[in-house]
């Protein structure tokens, strides 16, 4: 494995494997605090192409001010030692003032997709996003980037910027990676006191029993569904709402809080942001209803 931390060490060592044969690539851009979801990324990514690439980039154009950049967990030599076991090729690591030499003038926007769900709460956030993840698409030209679906808003906003952009590369979505008592991995967790861990498994729950209502046909309307995931995650006393939103995916449309969830066209989206203490989790379940209502 090859660790890289300028933009030209990066296309040498690109242009070193590509002059070999060693493709397609396969890239998995990350923040790092790498746990057990990246490291399916990196499995997947050796799945499909035969040069992985990571990114370790804690981007600062994606918080906002009152937001946790400067205390966001960083543990490189623990982030190299998991890449390296799960077969990474090369490891990008710049820091801030080789991924923007200059103020930025130039930000990639992508309208509507970001102003439901984290877009929301978060002014600005994706269009950090989007502008670091166009710039290191450019930079590492891979024919594949993979994405976990815990946030799925993420994943169709790049959806949405590579088809309108027409990047050449395909955006594979990888499903949620979750603890074995069911809480979504995030880099964020580490933040959590023992009770406010214990209490955030009321996330999981929430989509979990009203996926079963919904499979059962006890709950039928889209305000149904969204009543029962606030009752449940309200259960848990230190638990601070952000957002419960049932959506259409991944247009993210919204969808009549009395309309049926069985006339819905498409996938649909469970999404939830909820604080415990300073931490904020979000978690989600997609899926379709009419397969769930062909079920009942």
């Amino acid at each position: 494995m090859r660790v890289v931390r300028t933009v030209l060490e990066l296309r040498e060592a690109l242009d070193y494997m590509r002059m070999g044969g060693h493709t397609p690539v396969g890239f998995v851009p990350t923040m790092g605090y790498l746990h057990e979801g990246h490291a399916s990324l990196i499995r997947k990514a050796g799945e499909m192409a035969n040069t992985v690439v990571m990114s370790i980039f804690v981007n600062p154009l994606q918080f906002g001010p009152n937001e946790d950049f400067s205390s966001y967990p960083r543990d490189e030599r623990r982030d190299l030692e998991l890449a390296e076991r799960e077969g990474a090729d090369i490891v990008f690591i710049p820091g801030v003032e080789e991924m923007y030499p200059e103020p930025i003038r130039t930000k990639v926007s992508v309208d509507s997709l970001t102003t439901q769900l984290c877009g929301a709460s978060r002014p600005g956030h994706f269009d950090g996003v989007t502008t670091v993840v166009s710039k290191l698409f450019n930079m590492v030209q891979p024919d594949y980037a993979f994405f976990g679906l815990k946030d799925a808003q993420q994943v169709a906003v790049l959806r949405r910027m590579v088809s309108d952009l027409n990047i050449n590369v395909e955006i594979i979505a990888c499903p949620i990676v979750r603890e074995g008592d069911g809480l979504a991995l995030s880099s964020r967790n580490v933040y959590l006191s023992g009770e406010e861990r214990t209490q955030a498994l009321v996330l999981s729950r929430s989509l979990r029993e009203t996926r079963k209502a919904i499979e059962e046909g006890t709950v039928r309307t889209v305000e149904e569904a969204r009543k029962l995931l606030e009752s449940v995650i309200s259960s848990s006393p230190l638990a601070v709402i952000d957002y419960v939103e049932i959506l259409s995916f991944p247009d993210l449309e919204t969808l009549e809080g009395g309309s049926l969830l069985s006339d819905a066209e498409g996938e649909v989206i469970m999404a939830l942001a909820v604080k415990f203490g300073r931490t904020r989790l979000i978690d989600n379940n997609v899926f379709i209803p009419k397969e769930v209502h062909a079920l009942v």
